[in-house]
């Protein structure tokens, strides 16, 4: 799978944890937080996904999920080919395996995020999870391992110019967290122009070097 642990860049998102991500205000808390306890009363899942044991297919059976549940996993499985876009390797192979990781990355980052960022995504994913308000609000009628790009990219350009600040923010969030877990990660460094740490740094730093 990936030739570097998801948590050894962990680090880029420090400072995604510094301010709240959605800043629903409390109408919009309320509102998340009784989709969420619905969600979960009909039997969404809830738990992190853990091991998952299907290897070379969507995951490394490696990595154990400490955040995401299967359904937040099939959300960004469809969700990152229209974030990223053509920034994801065009051979299918090697496609699958830039997303799973970067799912993976996801996963670490919001593990080290702080107890309130935790339950602000939490909310947000079982909203986009839960089939009654993905269809309602955020208007995607298939479920997501069914989403072509081209709807899930249509999606994410209604909550970005959406008059609705709960759908702003939702967007600016789940391309925040995706672009950080496929930008910030040493093999696609140069896609944005970045050539990566000093010599001397990686030199300075046995931790840019951990395997």
């Amino acid at each position: 799978m990936n030739d570097h642990p998801p948590s050894s860049d962990s680090h880029d998102f420090t400072n995604l944890d510094r301010r709240s991500f959605l800043k629903t205000g409390l109408g919009g808390a309320l509102f998340l937080g009784t989709v969420s306890l619905t969600a979960g009363l009909s039997g969404c899942a809830t738990q992190p996904a853990g091991r998952l044991s299907v290897v070379g297919t969507r995951m490394d059976a490696r990595y154990q999920f400490r955040f995401l549940t299967d359904d937040d996993i099939a959300l960004f499985e469809a969700l990152l080919p229209a974030m990223i876009g053509p920034g994801l390797p065009e051979q299918p192979l090697a496609r699958r395996t830039a997303i799973a990781g970067t799912i993976e990355r996801i996963d670490a980052g919001i593990h080290h995020f702080g107890p309130a960022n935790q339950k602000e995504l939490r909310r947000l994913f079982d909203l986009l999870n839960f089939g009654l308000t993905r269809v309602t609000i955020a208007r995607v009628w298939s479920s997501w391992p069914n989403v072509t790009t081209a709807e899930a990219d249509a999606f994410l350009e209604r909550w970005r110019t959406s008059s609705i600040g709960l759908f702003n923010n939702g967007y600016i969030a789940l391309t925040k967290i995706s672009n950080v877990a496929f930008y910030g990660y040493r093999d696609f460094w140069h896609l944005s122009g970045y050539p990566g740490p000093p010599q001397w740094a990686v030199d300075a730093l046995p931790q840019f070097n951990q395997a």
